[in-house]
């Protein structure tokens, strides 16, 4: 089978090699989308991915065979490569380490994966795709699960005014899924492309950070109070503190973008109002659960994610990281295998 081989230092290497079969417990699957994850880029980046790792945890397919023991799967059921429950003993680290630390740890994993034709999982492992959600919404289950869950650690409210800093394709979900928990939606973005995006699922308005002040614009647009709930879905040097400097007294800031550079912060402007800071990581097997029933039920929509430029192939994938190593006006990217 083909597959992107991570040789390190930033390279790729696309490549034949031998298709996996299932074992005990196991089930072999035919994956037909993958899409690109922003921590896999942080791993390309960095440098950061294990030498001869097969990357890619945001996948749909379908099952190919199953190992002995498996009754829950039949070859061809369509699934999503990941949502199962856990079971006691099987918690991801990042669950289940006091001391987690995503930046030392979070790049161990040599199993091969979503970048190959193939890829075994657990049976308890995947889940499976309703109908109606196409393969490519469905490879976006994981970062749909992401905002989910970043939506339901906050404290948002029905009513609440939510402002979403960054509008790639997390802040893009963050924002559809708090207006589908109520919120109206603020955001801020320079890019045009994202931005017609973000109002197209729904954003009240959107402030290009590089023409106003996104501070003194979300105040003006609160009456003076500022959003409720902030979530920081850029990650970049100057968003934290300005989710912080625009949050209401006794509000809510959520991180939810991954930064890898130390962020300057200036308490004294924003301690004063009591504000509660909450982080969010990842999502749970019930976060992946409610993404696909809110794609099955139309409140999420994943075209607005992609662009015609959005779909590649597993050959392209080189130049495609090494233009995701500084994002500018890119959306979701999905490879079609």
């Amino acid at each position: 089978m083909k597959a992107a081989i991570y040789r390190s230092k930033q390279l790729f290497e696309v490549t034949d090699i031998p298709t996996p079969k299932p074992e005990q417990g196991e089930v072999l699957i035919k994956v037909n989308r993958s899409a690109i994850c922003g921590t896999d880029v942080h791993a390309f980046m960095y440098d950061l991915a294990p030498t001869g790792a097969v990357l890619g945890h945001e996948f749909s397919g379908v099952i190919s065979s199953v190992g002995a023991g498996v009754t829950q799967w039949k070859e061809g059921d369509r699934v999503v490569g990941g949502g199962g429950e856990w079971p006691v003993g099987k918690e991801p680290p990042a669950r289940s380490h006091p001391r987690y630390n995503y930046r030392t740890m979070g790049f161990v994993n040599t199993r091969t994966r979503g970048y190959a034709e193939y890829t075994l999982l657990d049976d308890w492992a995947p889940i499976p795709i309703p109908k109606g959600v196409t393969d490519e919404a469905a490879a976006l289950t994981e970062p749909c699960s992401v905002a989910v869950h970043a939506v339901r650690r906050s404290s948002l409210s029905i009513g609440d005014t939510v402002a979403v800093f960054g509008a790639g394709p997390i802040g893009l979900l963050v924002t559809q899924v708090a207006i589908a928990a109520g919120a109206d939606v603020i955001v801020s973005e320079p890019a045009p492309g994202r931005s017609s995006a973000a109002l197209s699922v729904g954003a009240r308005t959107v402030i290009d950070p590089f023409e106003h002040d996104p501070v003194q614009q979300m105040v003006e647009l609160t009456g003076g109070k500022g959003p409720d709930v902030v979530f920081d879905c850029a990650g970049l040097k100057n968003t934290l503190q300005q989710a912080f400097d625009v949050v209401r007294r006794d509000g809510q800031v959520v991180l939810v973008a991954v930064p890898w550079e130390s962020l300057p912060l200036l308490p004294a402007e924003w301690m004063a109002r009591e504000i509660d800071f909450r982080s969010s990581w990842g999502g749970s097997p019930a976060d992946w659960k409610i993404s696909l029933d809110l794609m099955a039920s139309g409140k999420i929509s994943t075209s607005s994610l992609l662009s015609d430029a959005s779909i590649i192939t597993l050959d392209e994938i080189q130049e495609h990281f090494e233009a995701l190593m500084n994002p500018s006006t890119q959306l979701q990217t999905i490879i079609r295998m």
